[in-house]
């Protein structure tokens, strides 16, 4: 035993753990506090899906979500383990975020040690990577399987093994089954090689030969064969639906009309510089001070070491390291891309930054080694400052409307409607069979939030049941006159917000349903309810 505990000791003492320091720092930001903000638009929306899923057996994919069908599967497989509740809903995101964060790792062999723990790093402190890592939308799979892709190709460069053959194989198969922008992606990995091309005709250095190739045609077989499956398998709805695979080609007619006209998400093409550095607000003309006075997590940008890969990559041609030229070339191609599209939404920076983070890392490899110790600083400083924005975005401003990132995002507010109804319904699960009445347009992530409530009516466009009284009821501003002109029960009120830019609304509680979550509390409202006949007076004795 002692002999065993001492071989314990040599391997302990001899294991490298920064690595697995990085990683846990990246699995601790993401899933601390992971249920702190209410579900997102886009989350109350995916929630949806994966409930029809439940109900029909499969996804039916429709060309014009823009979204491919693994993320809904995935959230299936998690929420039939864990339940119908926003951890379940995140965690899938959460694993995939950290994964990036490992992949980022496993450049080492093509980047260097350095350069890829600090991309890492960055990775894992980013308030962009972090923030987008605690949301069930796709953007965080379209990174990873791009990454991946990426690996895959740069490995069969340099390497040539088969591992990096299905690198890129599963890379470019899960971006297809993730989101129609893989067609961004494939196209500017493609056009970077030649591109490459001339930039080492350019500027020559020795050991760029290609590695010889150690898969056969079979092992590539093997991976076509694979990919396609799973592209067939999940877009025909696990084979329920075959008419999804025509969507691989028609999704595109809708998406670049919806990339060229914005559809209400039209943004200048200087957003995503105003989103990574310190530039004027990309809501307004707030100055870099008067944010930081102001409390915001984006007082300095939410961004610096990816704006600072961004302006390295103008000196990528000093690099003697293939790889890293080519991260550079396709960094921006990726960004160039994304600023032509006129549809912009904040989560997209980590579909088309992390390449920066490796150039950023790159940085000490451009100095001349008497300035290595400020360029080490200065790194130092910039991952700093990230990750105080990263921990003041995410756990203290992850809801607030002044937040770029915090876009669409669901206002605290939903639970002054959620938490008296899950209060209940946790001490008593007959309660899951409340009437109510959502008198309003654009709800979500309401109808996935309260879906475990069976008799929930959804009332827009001037809607409304015939009997408006109920258990509860959530009604759009300028409908509540109406409404209350009609109800007869007697209610506790509060008044609501569900996000930015959507008119405020008023939640009615039945105070016979509710007295109990509102101890010591009056009614707020007493509807117009006939009051009984008083009885005539009794007849007085002679």
């Amino acid at each position: 035993m002692s002999d065993y505990l001492q071989q314990w000791k040599v391997r302990f003492a001899g294991t490298d753990w920064v690595p697995w320091l990085i990683l846990a720092l990246a699995a601790f930001l993401r899933f601390f506090l992971l249920g702190i903000k209410p579900p997102h638009f886009d989350e109350g929306i995916n929630g949806w899906f994966v409930d029809q899923v439940m109900k029909n057996g499969f996804y039916r994919y429709d060309p014009t979500n823009y979204h491919g069908p693994l993320h809904f599967y995935v959230l299936l497989l998690f929420q039939s383990l864990f339940g119908r509740n926003v951890w379940a809903l995140r965690l899938p995101v959460v694993l995939v975020s950290i994964a990036c964060v490992w992949l980022a790792l496993k450049f080492e062999p093509l980047v260097g040690r350095t350069v890829s723990r600090i991309a890492a790093l960055a990775m894992a402190v980013s308030p962009g990577f972090v923030f987008y890592g605690r949301y069930a939308i796709h953007e965080v799979w379209l990174q990873f399987f791009s990454m991946m892709f990426i690996l895959g190709l740069l490995g069969l460069w340099r390497r040539g093994t088969l591992s990096y053959l299905w690198y890129a194989g599963v890379g470019l198969s899960g971006m297809i089954l993730t989101k129609e922008t893989y067609a961004i992606h494939l196209a500017c990995a493609l056009l970077a090689i030649p591109t490459l091309a001339v930039s080492y005709a350019l500027n020559r250095f020795p050991d760029a030969k290609p590695a010889k190739q150690t898969w056969s045609w079979i092992d590539l077989a093997m991976v076509v064969i694979v990919g396609g499956f799973a592209i067939v398998f999940f877009y025909s709805g696990t084979f329920f639906n075959w008419s999804g695979v025509k969507g691989l080609y028609l999704a595109f007619k809708a998406w670049t009309e919806t990339g060229a006209a914005g559809h209400g998400h039209e943004k200048a093409w200087d957003y995503w510089l105003k989103l990574m550095g310190p530039l004027p607000d990309v809501g307004g003309n707030d100055s870099p001070l008067q944010r930081l006075r102001n409390g915001r997590a984006d007082a300095f940008g939410y961004e610096l070491p990816m704006l600072a890969g961004l302006i390295l990559c103008a000196f990528c041609q000093k690099f003697k390291n293939l790889s890293l030229r080519y991260l550079a070339i396709y960094g921006v191609g990726s960004f160039v891309a994304y600023t032509y599209v006129k549809y912009k939404t904040p989560w997209c920076v980590i579909s088309f930054g992390w390449p920066f983070l490796f150039v950023f890392g790159a940085a000490i490899l451009l100095v001349r080694p008497k300035h290595l110790r400020f360029a080490q600083r200065t790194i130092g400083v910039l991952l700093a400052i990230s990750l105080g924005s990263s921990i003041w975005l995410n756990y203290f401003r992850c809801s607030s409307p002044d937040e770029p990132y915090a876009y669409v995002q669901t206002y605290n507010d939903m639970f002054k409607l959620t938490k008296p109804l899950l209060t209940l319904a946790k001490r008593d699960p007959s309660n899951y069979h409340l009437t109510g009445h959502l008198i309003r347009s654009s709800v979500y992530p309401l109808p996935w939030v309260l879906g475990d409530f069976d008799r929930v009516g959804y009332y827009e466009g001037g809607n409304m049941p015939a009997n408006l009284d109920g258990d509860f009821l959530l009604v759009q501003q300028d409908k509540i006159k109406d409404v209350e002109s009609k109800l007869k029960g007697t209610y506790y009120t509060d008044t609501l917000t569900i996000r930015n830019y959507q008119d405020p609304s008023k939640a009615f509680f039945s105070a016979e349903v509710f007295k109990d979550v509102f101890p010591g509390r009056k009614p707020d409202f007493v509807g117009s309810a006939p009051k009984p006949a008083s009885s005539p007076a009794p007849a007085k004795v002679p």
